[in-house]
């Protein structure tokens, strides 16, 4: 059964799909940042991720046969060997993929933008992350409002427990004397 396989059809038939993705993750890394529409950025970044996971499998491998091979996959899906040449690197020059190497998957980010003028389409900026980047830090939530019964028996508790210490505090000195007057 064929449960669950229209995910980012983009309303298009399989290979128009294939050469739309290969063409927008060429862009992408070219330039490490494209604008498109946001369905066409959320159906490329699988498609990207995986390509990068291919380059980063070349660079971690030493048998230049196996690096062969996945460059050669890469070009397979990407259909244009400048744009894989950018991301692998050549034998003189680093590629992209360096920037990825102690990364363990999100190697894109989605910027949602306004709705495009003409007919008003979602838009979206996807970018290739910076290797150095920390990413978003989760906001702490405000500490929810405690009742007004709970605010008076803390209040009433501290008022007591300050009475105590108070009195020691007046004791302590008292007894202190005495001791040296001994």
């Amino acid at each position: 059964m064929r449960h669950s396989k229209h995910k980012h059809t983009l309303g298009v038939k399989k290979e128009h799909r294939a050469a739309i993705m290969a063409s927008l993750a060429a862009a992408l890394f070219r330039h490490d940042r494209i604008e498109t529409t946001l369905a066409s950025a959320k159906a490329l970044r699988p498609f990207a991720e995986k390509i990068i996971t291919l380059a980063k499998n070349a660079a971690a491998s030493e048998d230049a046969a196996v690096k062969l091979h996945y460059r050669r996959l890469a070009i397979a899906r990407i259909r244009d060997v400048e744009a894989v040449a950018m991301l692998f690197g050549s034998k003189d020059k680093e590629g992209k993929v360096s920037k990825f190497v102690n990364r363990k998957g999100g190697y894109t980010r989605i910027y949602k933008l306004v709705p495009r003028a003409g007919d008003a389409a979602h838009m979206a900026l996807i970018e290739l992350i910076e290797a150095d980047d920390e990413g978003y830090k989760a906001a702490k939530k405000p500490a929810a409002k405690k009742t007004a019964k709970k605010v008076a028996t803390k209040k009433a508790a501290t008022k007591k427990t300050a009475k105590k210490t108070t009195k020691k505090a007046e004791a302590a000195p008292a007894e202190d004397a005495e001791k040296a007057a001994e």
